[in-house]
């Protein structure tokens, strides 16, 4: 019969059409939720992204704005720069797009901005505080976005085997504290990983994050597990993921490249400036 396509384009919809009734409850008080990008270069893909983020930001009635940086910008000047947006009252959440140039030291840039504006959830304090299992600090948008698809398909990971691959900062370990605090049981796979098909094997819910076009085989796959694939790759001028197109054969649920993961990663960073901008002012 096939897989079920988990429409992360409609779902991300929605989400953006539940975030206007907040707005405009903030606005109501005076307060319009802002969002402030830092671009450091020209890299074209960041720039595309940023601009997908701030036009997405504005049609829901975000004060979005895109701070471009020259390359050779010293990193003491970005740290000044995200000192003053840190000050600033009218700026909520705060990003700094990466990756940066290579002569910047990403991690301290990272902890430069204030935790309670990190809507990207990169801050070392926002980190522990996703493993500590509290419910009040802020978690990266790719894996957020992708619990969110999982609830809103009826996919309830308590007593799952869940089976990440990939161990990035960015995707992979928040992922698993995420699975973990929802009561899966987790598995971290990587590029030492053993047999990493049986590992593949043996998983209810599989999120691939590891950056190699069709990587994850049909034959690899349980029958009826549920597949998100974090994979944006470019193959013959195409978009396609982690996971190869056979997969849907064998799945229960999957989702698709481009029009999955993606359009989630936005809207769950929309979430977390409004969500700023609410505990900020105090509103419930």
């Amino acid at each position: 019969m096939g897989a079920q396509i988990i429409d992360g384009k409609s779902i991300a919809a929605e989400i953006r059409s539940d975030l206007k009734v907040r707005i405009d409850r903030l606005k109501e008080k005076g307060i319009t939720p802002g969002l402030t990008v830092v671009l450091v270069g020209d890299d074209p893909a960041s720039q595309t992204y940023v601009r997908s983020k701030q036009r997405t930001s504005g049609e829901i009635g975000i004060n979005s704005n895109v701070i471009e940086l020259p390359e050779d910008t010293a990193q003491s000047e970005l740290i000044d720069l995200i000192e003053q947006l840190n000050q600033d009252d009218t700026v909520h959440g705060i990003l700094v797009q990466l990756p940066l140039p290579r002569h910047f030291d990403t991690d301290a840039v990272i902890q430069a901005v204030s935790p309670s504006k990190d809507v990207d959830g990169f801050h070392p304090i926002n980190v522990g505080n996703l493993w500590a299992g509290l419910a009040d600090s802020f978690a990266p948008c790719t894996p957020v976005g992708i619990m969110e698809l999982l609830r809103r398909t009826g996919v309830d990971p308590a007593g799952m085997n869940a089976v990440v691959i990939g161990r990035s900062n960015i995707v992979g370990k928040p992922m698993a504290g995420l699975l973990l605090k929802a009561n899966a049981t987790v598995t971290i796979c990587h590029s030492r990983t053993k047999d990493l098909e049986a590992h593949v094997k043996n998983a209810d819910i599989l999120i691939v994050a590891i950056g190699q076009p069709r990587f994850v085989k049909d034959s690899w796959v349980k029958p009826g597990a549920v597949i998100i694939d974090v994979g944006m790759n470019r193959v013959d001028g195409k978009l396609c993921g982690d996971v190869d197109e056979s997969v849907k054969k064998v799945a229960s649920h999957i989702t698709p490249v481009p029009g999955g993961v993606g359009p989630m990663t936005i809207a769950q960073l929309l979430v977390n400036t409004v969500i700023a901008a609410e505990r900020t002012n105090f509103v419930d």
